[in-house]
């Protein structure tokens, strides 16, 4: 039988300290019966011997502590698991917010997930194709990896991230393919957007969608990516299913982990975070995966904004230890015009080389990617070069890099939101662009391949 403790003993913010506690384990659920009949959902944060210190979801206000009571229910925070969940709106604790019918749950499960064994572990190495040229082809996105994007406040990431979730694909398979998407602290503009951009694009027939606005408790934030990550898992593991997760914005969760640690009076780390800031994101990130013997797998694209565009700081910092990889939004060409404002070159997959290839891609993928990088990265410098100095100062092949630079920018990033492109339009169009440049330029391509790949000039 279920006790119930009416020995509240301090209130801190969303915080409530139990006293004369027994048998409560860490991370298990409680119920807060109020004065009024009012029930709450909460919590276990902290044991120390006969008091349990509990987070309440929907904040403690209106709480009388003589005449409130508090139930501990024996099991963490579960969501209820089914099929039925693809095509849904739930709120950050998974209770439907799109006026359907409740779940019928197959089974319960526990939002912080089972660890996965290093040896089950399955190597990522298949392609995941986005229909974005600067991702599928120089960051390529393997399934079963995690590649966060790193963003700055007032840029596209949300336009960027409705565009991944509508085009995703897996190439050379007939395996159901599924979007569970997250949205953590966002504003109900932005969760309108998302929303308006899955319904009219039909992409909400193939997602689960767990949306936490920004006026939702932090606390409620903090359970959001973990019940997104509970529903991939079981879609994966135990359907069969691919599951790309995307979950924006990382930054706000980070934010509700700094706010509960303030309240618990722990010592802060870096920047006011608390010190196992790093081990939390873990947890999150490394449940994306393929595990051996099973068909299904979970790819992440957690998205960030960077406070003050700063790679720096211990949000992306952080991050990108624990991923492989980022793709990094640019300011410059934001302004610039180019969409998606992808900056090619400081961004990174280090998965790229598994997922592409014969019977992947195709065989000029590596060489064509190493050629534009390159040829990019010398155009920049020739811009910048010209700046300063005057186009004077450069040689006639320097004047032919800074305009493949330019025409990079404007034909192939600048690709717009709409744009689906296949792998192979990518790379002809990747062809196009190195025609530009002399022949004995394309030093990092065989010889066999210009023969058969590059177009004539006109």
């Amino acid at each position: 039988m279920i006790k119930e403790y009416k020995t509240i003993g301090e209130v801190v913010g969303p915080l409530m300290a139990v006293d004369k506690v027994a048998g409560v384990k860490y991370e298990e659920l409680i119920e807060v019966r109020l004065q009024t009949g009012e029930l709450r959902k909460g919590q276990v944060l902290e044991i120390s011997e006969d008091k349990a210190l509990v987070q309440i979801f929907e904040g403690t206000g209106g709480i009388n502590l003589k005449d409130s009571a508090v139930r501990f229910l024996g099991h963490p925070l579960q969501l209820g698991v089914s099929l039925d969940m693809i095509g849904r709106t739930f709120d950050g604790l998974g209770r439907p917010k799109d006026n359907g019918p409740e779940i019928l749950p197959e089974k319960m499960l526990d939002i912080n997930g089972e660890v996965i064994n290093p040896m089950a572990r399955d190597y990522p190495d298949e392609f995941i194709q986005t229909g974005i040229s600067s991702i599928d082809h120089l960051n390529t996105l393997v399934r079963g990896q995690k590649l966060p994007v790193f963003s700055g406040s007032g840029l596209p990431h949300k336009e960027l991230a409705a565009q991944i979730a509508r085009q995703a694909s897996v190439l050379n398979t007939e395996d159901d393919f599924a979007v569970v998407f997250a949205g953590i602290g966002i504003t109900f503009e932005e969760a309108e957007y998302f929303m308006e951009d899955f319904r009219k694009t039909g992409a909400i027939d193939r997602s689960v969608v767990f949306m936490n606005l920004a006026n939702d408790p932090a606390i409620e934030r903090i359970a959001t990516p973990r019940m997104a990550l509970t529903a991939a898992e079981y879609l994966a593991y135990e359907k069969g299913m691919h599951v790309l997760v995307i979950m924006t914005d990382m930054t706000n969760y980070c934010e509700a982990l700094r706010e509960i640690s303030a309240a618990r009076r722990e010592v802060p780390g870096r920047r006011g975070y608390p010190g196992y800031l790093y081990t939390n994101l873990a947890t999150l990130y490394e449940r994306a995966g393929r595990i051996k013997g099973l068909k299904g797998s979970v790819t992440q694209i957690p998205i960030l904004t960077m406070p003050e565009d700063d790679k720096t700081h211990p949000i992306p910092d952080l991050t990108g230890y624990i991923t492989e990889g980022q793709i990094i939004l640019s300011r410059d060409l934001y302004k610039s015009g180019i969409k998606p404002p992808i900056d090619v070159l400081p961004s990174l997959s280090r998965l790229k080389d598994k997922g592409t290839g014969p019977g992947k891609t195709r065989e000029d993928h590596a060489a064509t990617m190493n050629q534009l990088f390159s040829a990019y990265a010398q155009g920049k410098q020739a811009k910048e070069l010209a700046v300063v100095l005057g186009d004077s100062a450069l040689s006639d092949v320097d004047k032919i890099y800074a305009q493949f630079a330019e025409r990079f920018e404007t034909e192939y990033v600048n690709q717009g939101y709409e744009t689906n492109r296949s792998i192979i339009e990518t790379l002809d169009l990747g062809w196009e662009l190195l025609s530009i440049l002399p022949k004995t330029e394309l030093k990092r391509i065989k010889d066999d391949m210009i023969e058969k790949y590059l177009p004539e000039k006109g």
